[in-house]
């Protein structure tokens, strides 16, 4: 599933929000440890809001803003769409891999290697999408309309995988046709909105330069936008997670009743994220499209390139005797977007791990005892666990702010990456004991031995054993999936934030095509080999990372003052 990206704003800071006050609080005296270190200039100020000095900054407590009304009702039906995207997918690999009437549930009997390779060209199809839809949205017609043009396409998927899975349909072959269109629609519509919904988010919060107040207490605090729009995304990855548990009832209904039902519940969650949007529009912060930049952007490139390949040649400053149309904050802004890029491509590897949740894991399970349990519900305690541990690990953060211990945005993505590459090694260890237990080891559900009047025995190891994986997975998605959307959209300039959020889709979709690369290995016994690989690479991926790129961390709150200060 998925958490937003690792956050500062913890449930202890919650308490912060509601003891803040905007109005004049001269009756409430200065708590007694505020006055320490806190310039006396301070003391004078914070009776109303302002902005804060640098001193201001370095020196007093930093906490959380209140959220906005409008963010809650983009988080609301942020949530219910993925309810939608996660209970549809669920299914998907015993949809396509099983035949009907077997043992694990099943409508198209494509096999594992098949189902899996088209899963994951579903996955490239819907993260190659993003960047259109991106250019759309920041050049013409706005987030807005662009994500209610995303959700109508995603609509019409719906209604077909709907249709084309009644019984009647899938008698009269329009079982895979059906699925091909419904995967084309709710491919566009599931690209469209990856690349306006978390941008979206972030302009419903408008205040982000940091703010002196005055605590109800009387301690004076800092407001720091920052931390808030890290908090919005977090409480987006929160609300989400417990919307992706529709894939425990999809998967239910799925074995007990059938997969058009599945997907009947699937498109009213979808039903009610468009109605939820429509209803209170007129609460919704809704940004204009402020022109193409990039053209513009493509002209300091070439300039650059053409002295020595270093955006700060491109400036007018630079020049001698020569006027180009564009400022020197253009470029600077240009500079903070592509070190986001950086960051953001090296996901590449990431995507592929977590992305055989839903396809190799969901397999891997069918090789094990359910006893009772779908095969496909399993990859719910990745929400589960993201449910669990979100607050635990937001706690966490917040325990090294009081203490001023540093974790910045580049030290959280290189330690999920390393969880990540745990989960990929645990998973290849599950395979070896799937392996190693009869009655079938190596050859799961494939040898004589495994005939039975109820269908084809699993091997004899019971599925629980796999549920750490998911767990630890979780720790990797709420450390690294949550900050690089934050990342994308305080780093990235102001007229381009949905097209670098697109560029986090596209690194989602090179991670689909390696997967499809592959597939030819994801089958029995060649996966263990390739969870391994995977892990190994992952581990290696995640030195080379934070090696690269632990600098960044030290420039941060420099770099998102003034990418705030643009965007006043």
């Amino acid at each position: 599933m998925t958490y937003p990206q690792a956050v500062n704003a913890q449930p202890g800071v919650a308490a912060d929000k509601e003891n803040i006050t905007r109005t004049d609080s001269t009756s409430n005296p200065i708590a007694p440890d505020a006055e320490k270190d806190v310039p006396p200039h301070t003391l004078e100020r914070g009776l109303s809001p302002c902005d804060a000095t640098e001193d201001e900054i370095a020196t007093l407590r930093h906490v959380t803003d209140r959220t906005p009304l409008a963010a809650w009702i983009v988080i609301l039906a942020g949530a219910a769409e993925r309810a939608t995207y996660f209970g549809v997918i669920a299914p998907w690999q015993n949809y396509m891999q099983n035949p009907r009437q077997a043992a694990i549930p099943g409508a198209l009997g494509l096999g594992q290697s098949t189902a899996t390779n088209i899963f994951n060209a579903f996955f490239l199809f819907s993260f190659l999408t993003p960047m259109a839809f991106a250019l759309l949205s920041d050049i013409y017609i706005g987030r807005f309309k662009s994500l209610i043009a995303g959700l109508a396409m995603y609509l019409v998927g719906c209604l077909s995988l709907l249709l084309t899975s009644l019984p009647v349909a899938l008698d009269h072959g329009a079982g895979l046709p059906g699925l091909v269109l419904a995967m084309v629609f709710i491919g566009l519509g599931a690209g469209c909105i990856r690349a306006t919904y978390f941008p979206f988010l972030g302009d419903q919060y408008i205040q982000k330069k940091p703010q002196l107040l005055r605590h109800k207490n009387g301690e004076l605090v800092i407001v720091d936008g920052t931390r808030t729009l890290q908090l919005l995304y977090n409480l987006y990855y929160w609300f989400t997670n417990v919307a992706a548990l529709s894939t425990i009832v999809t998967t239910f209904l799925e074995k007990e009743v059938d997969f058009w039902a599945a997907y009947a519940l699937c498109t009213v969650c979808l039903f009610v994220s468009i109605v939820v949007l429509i209803v209170f529009a007129e609460r919704i912060v809704k940004v204009e499209p402020q022109g193409n930049n990039l053209p513009l952007a493509l002209k300091v490139g070439l300039c650059a390139a053409r002295s020595g390949w270093k955006l700060d040649h491109g400036k007018q400053s630079y020049q001698t005797g020569a006027t180009v149309p564009w400022s020197d904050q253009f470029v600077d802004e240009l500079k903070r977007g592509l070190m986001a890029c950086r960051v953001i491509v090296s996901y590449l590897i990431f995507y592929l791990c977590v992305n055989q949740m839903f396809n190799n894991l969901v397999s891997q399970a069918g090789q094990m005892n359910l006893h009772g349990v779908p095969n496909d519900m399993i990859q719910a305690f990745s929400g589960v666990a993201c449910i669990l541990l979100g607050p635990g690990i937001q706690s966490l953060y917040s325990f090294l702010a009081r203490r001023r211990i540093a974790f910045g945005p580049i030290a959280r993505i290189a330690v999920a990456f390393f969880f990540c590459g745990g989960a990929m090694a645990y998973a290849a260890g599950v395979q070896k004991l799937i392996y190693n237990t009869p009655p079938c080891y190596d050859r799961p559900r494939a040898c004589p031995a495994a005939d039975d009047d109820d269908g084809r025995l699993p091997n004899d190891i019971s599925v629980w054993v796999q549920v750490p994986v998911y767990f630890i997975l979780a720790v990797a998605e709420i450390l690294g999936f949550v900050t690089a959307s934050e990342y994308a959209y305080s780093k990235a300039p102001r007229d381009m934030k949905t097209i670098v959020q697109a560029l986090v889709q596209l690194t989602a979709c090179v991670g689909s095509g390696l997967g499809m690369a592959l597939s030819p290995v994801a089958r029995d016994p060649d996966v263990l080999v390739m969870y391994a690989s995977i892990a190994g690479v992952m581990v290696l991926a995640a030195v080379l990372f934070y090696w690269r790129f632990a600098r960044y961390d030290e420039m941060d709150e420099e770099l998102n003052r003034m990418n705030f200060e643009r965007d006043e």
